[in-house]
Parts: C-alpha cells; structure tokens; sequence
C-alpha cells in the first residue's frame, strides 16, 4: 500500500456513504478499499451491504462469501456466522437458485440463526415462501388447527429443537428423555403445570439467562400477590405491598397454604437457571408471589387465593388470605416497588439509606463531603434517554475532582445487566483517575442482583483497578453463559431465552462461582428494617491508606 493517505480517504468516504445510505457511492468506494485491503472481513461485510442494496445481488453474494471466510467484528452492529449466511441465501433467492438458497438458509439454520420467522416474512426469501422444505428447515408447524394435546407436543417438539440449536453449551442428550416424558402427559398436565416443568428443564442448562414465561395475554398464569419479598438469610420478608396490604410490611412468610416455606422456597429454587449458587435467592421472591406459577408446582391449591402464615414484627403469627392479580412482565424489574405500593424504608423514622433513594434510577451520584467520598449508584447498564451513560462519566468524574472527593464508591447490587459495550467509558475513566484508583479509595457494592452486564462490568473492575468489593456475591460468574434471544412456542405462546454466547470476561483460568466481597456484609432483615446499610458503614469505616493492597 504505496499511498495511505489516499487509502484511507478513501476508507473514510465510504464510512460516510454507507452511513448516509448511498448505496451506490459507497459500493463503488468499498470496491477499492478491499481492492487496497482484501484481507479485512469488516471491510468485505460493508462492500456487500452496498451491494445488495443497490440491488446488485450477484456481487453482493462474492463479498458475502468472502464476509464469511474471513469473519466481522463490528460493535455497531454484531454479525454472527449464521447471520452471514442467511445473507448468501437471500442473494441466492434473489439471483432464483432454490436449491443454493435452501443449502445456505439450512447452514444458518445450522449454526444457530435468531430469528426463525424472519425469514418466514423476509421479502428477499418470498420465491422461497410456498416450498414446504422451508417450513421443515425453520421447524415451524402450523398449529392454526391443532387441539390442546397436539398443540402443545408440537410447542415441545420445537422446544428441544430449539434449545439443542441455540444453547451455548451441549444441552440436548440430557433433556430428550425429559421432553419425551413430558410428551406422553400433555393430557393430564395443565399449562401452568407444563410451564412449571419446561422451567424445570431450561433451568438444568447452567444458564442463569435462561428462563420461560407465559405470553402477556394469559393472565391467568401471570396471577401474583401483590406482594413484594426479599429473601434474607432468615427467610422472606414482606418488603413492599398494595395498600390495602399495608399491615403485612415488615412480617416473614412461614408458610403458603400450609406449606412450610422451606419447602415452597426449594420447590421454586429447582425451576430457575443460575450460573451460581447464589444468584437464585434474588428470583425466588418473585416466584414466591406467582399464584399459578405456585399452583403448578403443587404448593398452593387456588392460583386466585392464597393463605400465608406470617409473623408480624411485633412476634405475633397469624394467617392472611390474600387474592392475586394480574402481574405484568416488567414487576421484578420495578424498583423500588410498584407506583401506589408501599415500600416499608419509606414508613420507618429513620432517613433512607443512599442505595434505597434513588434506586428507580437508571443512574446518579452524590458527594459526600466530610468523608470526601462520592457515591455512584449504577442500576442498569444502558443509556438513559435523558442522559446517555458515557456523557454521565464525563460528568460523574468531573464532580469527583471539583468535590475533591479520593474515595469513590460503584454500588451495583441493583444492576441486572443491560448492554456491556456501555461500559468501555466508565472503566477507562476508573484506570486513568489516580484520586480514587488507589488502595482504600475505590469500592465496589455487589450483590444477588449484580447479573449480567453488570457482572461483566464488575469483573472488569476487579481486574483492571484496585477495587475493593463489599456487600455480598455477585448472581453470576466472571465467566458465563448469557444473552437474552427469546424465542416462541407457535401454540401456546409460551416464551423460552436460551442463551447462545459465553462471556469469557476474565481470564481463562478464572473459575469463580462468583466475584466474592472482600468486606462481607450480607444484607439482614434486622439492618433492613432500621434503614441501616451494612455495605456503607464497612465501607464509611474504613477511612485508612491501604499501602499494601
């Protein structure tokens, strides 16, 4: 490459083409850059998108078989092999090759394609639309006409299909016999119970991402008390409720229609996936309320009504009936409880502590003046959309050095994950800020609810900054399975996310269960109902330069 000025004015204008949609500048651009550079995959990927949107369906598919030997990597925009070649077959559809269309599309297929009925749909796939080999491949059936039984043995049928296709880790072998059984007793098996079991078998993956949920339009598996719990080490607590609950905030839960809590929480334990043995005790309480989830399990005998046996604060027990409701998908994700309810930190006469103020926020800080010690919640890992998160950085660490704050602390106990490739900002301004990335001056809370991206995030300050972590483990591992893909079963509706990535965070020969605190303290109902913070007083009593760290 004797000019590489001129080449890589050339590479810019053809960012800018395809950035600008014009096709055809950019295709004859992208022509000469892979002319100048034939060994780059991003390169051939953006040829071959030019391409094939100016209709040149031929050229297109030589860069897309390029695209496909040489791989891409992109983090605008992730393409995945089976993404690659289901491109070449909607150039072979186009070009009116059935048979190489099929190949290529049952090659994606092959290699785990996302999104099935997309190509049921896809205008560029629509001479390919009306052969039934297509159907096959993509396993779709037409359940429009089956009874409950069949429905259901073709949503099980393209369950195990559907799992041995998408699951990072070999998945199939040991659910065959499982899914068979579960086949043959569709007719004695109601749908809350079938739902129950499929939670059973997904949750065997070692995939903490991996769950099924019922469809929003049956509300009758989506029953809930109107209850929110926490499951401390001594059992689970109400920590929220409706109104005309009140009088239940602050009580333990013993028993669920007579059923010992013990029994009920082991129950509900085997039918959620983890990637640790901790990550669990933050989803149970959410299935502790699911009525009908309950009732499939056999735990309760109504899904509409359940009697719970509690002990009240002042030590008192007694029985509640309490009716269930309908519950939207998003209430575990409602922080800190749903609008309307009460929250029991905000009843007491104590002042909330900082990780309860603002929890519903997707991010804030505060600074601590006498302490000189800025707190930094971080709740989810995306961008606000009054704020994006890489703007909020610049600006969390330019109050750090106007406060003249030298201890900082990250509190992730609420972050369920969201979008790693946030996260780049943030961790960079931690290694470059040498006031706060010192031993003593940087702390991280963790805890159950610090899961995916978050974990991601978690682990990358662990080995990146001298970061001490407080609180209690994290609900995931530095090196784990995970992504959110849902897919649906065609009767029921019922959704299924298996997840088809392994995030290797750390270093290959990190096998930790978790990221474990190096300040150990878990939370406690007793901390909880004074508006206490075990996390902060570790952290606020540790005020000394740690030179050996």
């Amino acid at each position: 490459m004797t000019d590489t000025a001129g080449y890589l004015r050339t590479l810019a204008r053809a960012k800018a083409q395809t950035d600008s949609e014009r096709w055809a500048e950019a295709a004859g651009l992208w022509e000469q850059v892979v002319a100048a550079n034939p060994v780059n995959g991003n390169h051939w990927d953006r040829l071959a998108q030019a391409r094939f949107e100016s209709h040149d369906y031929a050229g297109a598919l030589v860069a897309y078989e390029k695209v496909r030997d040489l791989g891409v990597w992109d983090q605008r925009e992730t393409v995945f092999p089976s993404a690659v070649w289901y491109r070449i077959a909607c150039c072979h559809a186009r070009l009116g090759d059935a048979e190489e269309a099929l190949r290529a599309l049952g090659r994606a297929v092959e290699l785990g394609l996302r999104d099935l009925e997309q190509a049921s749909r896809d205008e560029h796939l629509a001479s390919l639309h009306a052969n039934e080999r297509v159907r096959e491949v993509l396993g779709l059936s037409d359940v429009d006409c089956a009874g409950r039984d069949e429905g259901w043995r073709a949503d099980l049928r393209f369950f195990a299909r559907e799992v041995r296709r998408r699951a990072y880790r070999p998945a199939g072998s040991h659910l065959g016999p499982a899914v068979d059984e579960l086949h043959a007793a569709v007719p004695e098996l109601s749908d809350a119970q079938l739902l129950v079991r499929l939670c059973e078998l997904v949750a065997t993956l070692g995939d903490g991402h991996a769950f099924v949920e019922a469809p929003e339009e049956r509300a009758d598996l989506r029953m809930s008390l109107p209850l929110q719990l926490f499951l401390f080490a001594d059992g689970p607590f109400v920590t929220a409720a409706a109104p005309e609950h009140e009088a239940l905030l602050g009580a333990q839960v013993l028993a669920f229609d007579g059923e010992p809590v013990e029994r009920v929480v082991s129950a509900v334990d085997r039918t959620i996936g983890r990637d640790n043995e901790h990550g669990p005790t933050a989803v149970v309480p959410w299935r502790l309320v699911r009525t009908a989830f309950l009732h499939g399990l056999g735990m309760v005998g109504d899904p509409a009504s359940v009697t719970l046996t509690v002990r009240s604060p002042d030590g008192t027990t007694r029985t509640v009936p309490v009716a269930a409701q309908p519950a939207p998908a998003t209430l575990p994700r409602v922080l800190p409880c749903p609008a309307g309810w009460r929250f029991l930190p905000e009843t007491l006469t104590e002042p909330l502590p900082l990780y309860l103020r603002n929890c519903g926020a997707s991010y804030w800080y505060t600074s601590l003046a006498p302490q000189r010690l800025t707190y930094f919640q971080l709740n989810r890992v995306a961008d606000d959309p009054g704020e994006p998160l890489a703007a909020f950085v610049e600006r969390l660490f330019a109050a750090i050095a106007v406060a003249g704050s030298d201890r900082l602390v990250i509190d992730l106990r609420w972050n369920g994950g969201g979008n790693t490739f946030l996260t780049p900002p943030l961790l960079h301004r931690l290694i470059a800020c040498d006031r706060v990335n010192r031993a003593g001056g940087l702390f991280v809370i963790i805890g159950r609810r610090t899961f995916s991206a978050a974990q991601n995030l978690a682990t990358l300050i662990g080995d990146h900054t001298r970061a001490i972590f407080v609180g209690e483990p994290t609900g995931s591992s530095p090196t784990f399975v995970g992504e959110t893909i849902p897919f649906r079963l065609p009767y029921s509706g019922f959704c299924v996310n298996v997840s088809d990535l392994y995030w290797q965070t750390s270093w290959p020969m990190d096998h930790r269960s978790w990221i474990a605190p190096e300040l150990y303290a878990p939370p406690t109902f007793a901390a909880y109902a004074a508006n206490r913070d075990p996390a902060m007083e570790a952290i606020l009593s540790c005020d000394e330069h740690l030179p050996g760290w």
